[in-house]
């Protein structure tokens, strides 16, 4: 309802309101006169009645505007109490407001009886809801990936996760994640790896093998003997080769082990591996190609966002619709669950009750506060000025009845 239609309801109820005292003052002055003119005796009933119900109007007519405004204009004491006591009555407002709505076992229990998660589960299990969910979500992604300025959120990321990187030690976690892998032999297949790929290396190049020994013969030795030494050379690499790979127990396996094992035991301990491990991460963070690894992920991501907004049937839309259906299902489906969600909410709800509180009433009193007493005095009277005046009515009604019994009961008692 508008403010002109609570106005104007509002004077309709004063003139009725005003009728009634007008119409029990006329009836007063109409049986004052028959009585002087010498009427029945019933006419000092109708003239008791009828005075009576002109004081209680009036006295109802006092009480209701003495709330809102001086009464004739007369700054009668403990007149005008709302535009004269407006901080005080806020202050009184938002401590009931505080003990009654926000304290920690009226939010738990209405929070309890609402079934938030029963319903919300309910509501998002069906198909069109979820779409409608994901929509909205969509629109609102869109809209924060469009404000968003790429280069604000590039060095946001890069502070959340390339900061902390840059800033911790390296070496030592490295070293102690080294020293477990090794203790539970999880290395292996990555030494037999290499082993492999060794062994293939060598037995597909034996011309390198050739020329690199020729390389390193001395300009007296004979061809043919280059040759042959090259090829016994060849010869015993590749049965190094072959034996490293086939035999686990090989030493040169065990070598590997122990470097790796003194290696990682440097990373935890060692100043100088330490030193030049951070010097190589520094390095590589501070290489562009890293950097921008950052920006293209962002720049994928906003791109994902920005093509699932615009297409209702993309695939990450359907995604996000079909996992909200679950959740709604599981939520309707699931006691033990929907349980859970509404200990969390009631536990949510009552830390706010009971953390903020103070805060969510002093809203009360600070708006009040800022309001200026005539300006306030007339936002109450629209709002149950109407129902006040039924007071009047009420009030008028009530002292004539009042006024009739006193009257009968006195002329009995004559």
């Amino acid at each position: 309802m508008n403010e002109r239609v609570k106005q104007r309801d509002l004077r309709r109820m004063k003139a009725v309101a005003a009728g009634f005292l007008l119409a029990a003052t006329v009836v007063y002055a109409v049986a004052r006169w028959q009585e002087s003119a010498g009427a029945p005796g019933w006419v000092g009933y109708v003239r008791a009645m009828a005075e009576a119900g002109m004081v209680g109007a009036l006295a109802d007519w006092f009480a209701v505007t003495a709330l809102f405004r001086h009464p004739l204009g007369i700054k009668i004491p403990h007149t005008a109490i709302i535009p004269t006591r407006k901080e005080a009555l806020g202050a009184n407002l938002s401590q009931f407001v505080g003990a009654n709505f926000l304290s920690e076992e009226v939010v738990r229990d209405k929070v309890r009886r609402v079934g938030f998660t029963g319903r919300a589960g309910a509501w998002l299990a069906r198909r069109p809801h979820a779409e409608r969910v994901t929509k909205e979500l969509a629109v609102a992604a869109k809209g924060a990936v469009t404000v968003l300025r790429d280069e604000d959120v590039q060095d946001l990321l890069e502070q959340a996760l390339l900061g902390p990187l840059v800033s911790e030690q390296w070496a030592p976690p490295l070293g102690r994640v080294l020293e477990r892998v090794l203790a539970d032999g999880a290395h292996h297949p990555l030494v037999d790896l290499v082993c492999d790929r060794a062994y293939d290396w060598v037995r597909d190049n034996h011309g390198v093998v050739l020329r690199v020994v020729g390389d390193r013969a001395p300009n007296w030795s004979p061809r043919f003997l280059d040759a042959l030494v090259a090829d016994r050379v060849y010869g015993e690499v590749l049965s190094f080769a072959w034996a490293v790979k086939t035999d686990s127990e090989h030493p040169m396996r065990k070598a590997v082990d122990n470097f790796l094992s003194e290696f990682a035991h440097d990373l935890r301990t060692d100043p100088v591996t330490i030193e030049r491990a951070e010097r190589i991460k520094n390095e590589l963070f501070a290489h562009p190609s890293v950097r921008g690894v950052v920006g293209m992920a962002w720049s994928a991501t906003k791109k994902l966002i920005l093509d699932a907004a615009e297409d209702p049937s993309s695939g990450l839309r359907r995604q996000v619709a079909d996992g909200l259906a679950s959740v709604g299902r599981r939520l309707s489906s699931d006691a033990e669950l929907r349980a859970k969600m509404d200990g969390w909410l009631e536990d949510a709800a009552a830390y706010v009750a009971t953390h903020y509180a103070a805060e969510i009433t002093t809203l009360i009193t600070d708006t009040v506060q800022r309001w200026d007493g005539v300006e306030t005095a007339r936002k109450v009277e629209l709002q149950v000025g109407r129902d006040l005046q039924f007071i009047r009515i009420n009030g008028t009604v009530v002292g004539a009845l009042a006024g009739l019994a006193i009257h009968t009961l006195s002329g009995f008692a004559l």
